[in-house]
């Protein structure tokens, strides 16, 4: 689901990158604002693109309040023809008239045909000074004044284009008092929006979302988990409001219904956001036990938890693979809390099993690194034990540490090197040195804090 079509030039292979004021954030994972947008070849929009309800829509279910057309000269008659027949059904555009073909194929009477379909469209090839709106059969055009843009810019700003569909009653998709990132799609019956805290703090948000509806179904992906929000929203014109509360890195799917009456299924509980209450801290040494066979220790203890890069063990220092931590501490009389009961383990590079007086909570693989031990938790002693596995990196750059050059022999089965050892130095091989100049250890391990949390999540 998306707002803001961009069409692509034709011609050559083209990579579409929208204008830079239509995202937030920097590298490859800037955010769309609130209008989502998509790219679109002249190809695909002439093989696919209908138009239902006022919107470009496409066979796979995405549409589009706004067709926004590239700012080039050039254009095939076919194209064009294309996008007259989307404007009479009741498409809106945004664009100034293209006045050539780039093909040979019927010259000159190509461009002839373009500037006639043009003519039709538009009413004249003339951009105007000012901000104009044609209507042709049961859409619309818009260009000149904000949409008139220079050489080099491909498409017009975000702003204006923002303005416009706020003007024509198009309110954002999306809207949140914190840096909260999202993306929405649609169903047959169902508005999906997924939302993310893309920042290392906990964020308390306002979350607008357009396409809302009644009974809201929050999804908590990490821990499989659904709640109902009945009492937890507010709506206006449309739009529908949730306050939410967001762990570092914690992320939602929010769900409508479009349907009138939604179907009996599981009676979901109520969720309420509310700030973790911590009643212990898992401290003192812990008992880490690493593969021998990749040059860990079999046995260790850690006096606090820290990385792996800390150590000065090369064997722990280096080490890539699996480590499991045990630890045995009391809790207190749990009946005086009330919520569930969640063990957070803080930190984790890069992914970890939990395992909880003998219960196998599963894994963790993102933050919040949290599993519910409500049903398992016990007063007094408990067992926890964690199995953590890093990246491959600080092997891979251990590897190449004169200090272990030659510590260790390899045989290859295969007959490699006719079957002789051969000593090696090393536990990984690749065809690409590591620079460990460029590329630095990865922090690694269980790093905590690990404690027991109450949340009042349901009620």
């Amino acid at each position: 689901m998306a707002d803001i079509l961009y069409l692509t030039p034709g011609g050559a292979p083209h990579v579409f990158q929208p204008p830079a004021s239509a995202l937030e954030g920097e590298g490859i994972l800037a955010d769309k604002r609130g209008y989502s947008f998509d790219g679109c070849s002249p190809n695909i929009l002439m093989e696919r693109a209908q138009v239902e309800n006022g919107c470009i829509s496409f066979p796979g279910g995405s549409t589009y309040s706004l067709l926004i057309l590239p700012n080039v000269e050039i254009m095939l008659p076919a194209v064009l023809q294309k996008i007259e027949e989307l404007v009479d059904a009741g498409a809106t555009i945004i664009g100034s008239p293209p006045l050539k073909s780039p093909s040979l194929m019927n010259y000159p009477t190509c461009d002839r045909q373009l500037q006639e379909i043009a003519k039709r469209l538009w009413g004249s090839l003339d951009t105007p000074t000012t901000l104009s709106e044609r209507k042709y059969g049961k859409g619309r055009i818009y260009w000149g004044g904000p949409f008139s843009m220079s050489e080099d810019e491909l498409y017009p700003s975000y702003e204006v284009t923002a303005e416009l569909l706020a003007n024509i009653g198009v309110p954002e998709d999306f809207a949140a008092t914190g840096p909260i990132r999202y993306t929405h799609r649609r169903t047959e019956n169902h508005d999906i929006y997924f939302v993310a805290n893309k920042s290392s703090h906990v964020i308390e948000a306002d979350c607008t979302f357009r396409d809302g509806g009644n009974q809201p179904e929050l999804w908590v992906p990490v821990r499989g988990e659904m709640y109902r929000l009945i009492q937890h929203y507010s709506g206006v014109n449309g739009q529908t409001t949730i306050p939410m509360r967001f762990e570092p890195y914690e992320s939602f799917f929010v769900i409508f219904s479009r349907r009138q009456e939604e179907p009996q299924g599981i009676d979901l509980p109520e969720a309420k956001f509310a700030e973790p209450r911590q009643i212990a801290v898992v401290t003192g040494p812990w008992d880490v036990s690493f593969d021998p066979n990749w040059g860990g220790p079999e046995k260790i203890v850690f006096d606090e938890l820290e990385s792996w890069t800390q150590c000065n063990e090369r064997g722990i220092k280096y080490y890539s693979g699996l480590a499991t931590y045990r630890k045995s501490f009391d809790l207190p009389d749990l009946q005086s809390f009330e919520g569930d009961l969640y063990l957070d383990l803080g930190d984790v590079r890069h992914i970890a099993r939990v395992r909880f007086n003998g219960k196998d909570l599963g894994v963790v693989w993102t933050a919040p690194w949290r599993r519910k031990i409500t049903n398992v938790a016990r007063v007094g002693d408990n067992f926890l034990e964690i199995e953590v596995a890093n990246l491959w990196t600080n092997r891979l750059l251990g590897d190449q540490m004169k200090p272990d050059a030659g510590i260790r022999t390899v045989q290859w089965p295969s007959g490699l090197l006719e079957g002789k050892p051969w000593p090696a130095g090393r536990y990984t091989f690749a065809t690409k040195p590591f620079d460990g100049k460029k590329l630095p250890l990865l922090k690694s391990g269980l790093l905590g804090p690990v404690t027991v949390q109450t949340i009042e999540f349901q009620r």
